[in-house]
C-alpha cells in the first residue's frame, strides 16, 4: 500500500497560512534558518489540538514526507499561484529551514 501524497490542492486549502507573512519577511526568516515553531509554540500547540481527523492525517503525511518532495509541491504552488512565499519555500537553499521547523512540530506531537 503506497502512502498518500500531499497535492497542490491540499496546499491551496491552507494558502492563508502560507501567505500570512509577507514574502520579504518569510525570506529573511528562512535565510536565518529561524525556528518558528519555538517562537510560536503556544499558538501552534493550540492549533494542533483543534485539528480534525482529516487534518491530522494530512499533517502526518507532511511530517513523514521527504523535504525535496514538499519543496516540489511548493514549486508547483508558486507556478500556479504566483505567490512569492511558495517560491521561497521551494528554494533548495532553504531546505534546512523547512527540516528544522518540521522537526519542531514532530517534537510537539
Amino acid at each position: 500500500m503506497s502512502q498518500e501524497k500531499i497535492t497542490y490542492n491540499d496546499v491551496r486549502e491552507y494558502e492563508k497560512l502560507f501567505t500570512l507573512a509577507p514574502s520579504f519577511v518569510l525570506e529573511r526568516i528562512a535565510r536565518k534558518n529561524t525556528n518558528l515553531v519555538l517562537k510560536f509554540e503556544g499558538a501552534i500547540q493550540s492549533y494542533l489540538e483543534n485539528l480534525t481527523d482529516n487534518q491530522k492525517n494530512k499533517l502526518g503525511i507532511i511530517l513523514s514526507s521527504d523535504v525535496d518532495e514538499l519543496q516540489s509541491i511548493m514549486k508547483e504552488a508558486y507556478q500556479r499561484s504566483g505567490k512569492k512565499q511558495y517560491r521561497i519555500l521551494a528554494n533548495p537553499k532553504y531546505k534546512s529551514f523547512i527540516e528544522n521547523n518540521l522537526d519542531g512540530i514532530r517534537k510537539m506531537i
